[in-house]
């Protein structure tokens, strides 16, 4: 059931849940978010798209980097952004990302750990608010995935 929530809050929360991965790589993570930022959600499994985004940001950036995770309102939609600046994904990539088990780099990702389910996930969790997730990325440069919802 959706209903109306803080993302700001649900935001922190995953943050907190990231933090001794981040501290163990050195990664400094960065919110921009205003504190009055609501939309109709189901903040647990909000919570957990925003987990699974901030865990691959982690995991994909090299020691030492920078996450920036910002929320920006337009007429129509709250947009919450993931961006990394560590390896990113090849473009032929993108188009299947969010596909159950498909992974880009199937040895880096066994040892990495993971199942190549977190991107559907994230995917479904989304599609449940009305919403969808969009995914920017250059090799070498990071990559930057957003989840769109509805504006209340």
């Amino acid at each position: 059931k959706l209903i109306k929530g803080n993302i700001r809050s649900v935001i922190k929360t995953a943050i907190q849940v990231c933090q001794a991965k981040a501290e163990s790589k050195k990664i400094k993570v960065n919110l921009i978010c205003h504190e009055d930022i609501s939309a109709k959600i189901d903040t647990q499994l909000l919570e957990q798209a925003a987990v699974n985004l901030l865990d691959n940001a982690i995991k994909y950036s090299e020691e030492g980097g920078l996450v920036q995770i910002q929320v920006i309102t337009t007429d129509t939609e709250v947009c919450i952004s993931f961006k990394d600046y560590g390896i990113g994904i090849a473009k032929e990539h993108l188009p299947r990302l969010f596909e159950r088990f498909y992974r880009v780099d199937k040895a880096r990702s066994r040892k990495l750990g993971g199942t190549g389910l977190g991107l559907a996930i994230v995917k479904h969790i989304v599609q449940t608010h009305e919403g969808y997730v969009t995914v920017d990325s250059e090799l070498g440069e990071g990559s930057n995935f957003v989840i769109h919802l509805p504006k209340i």
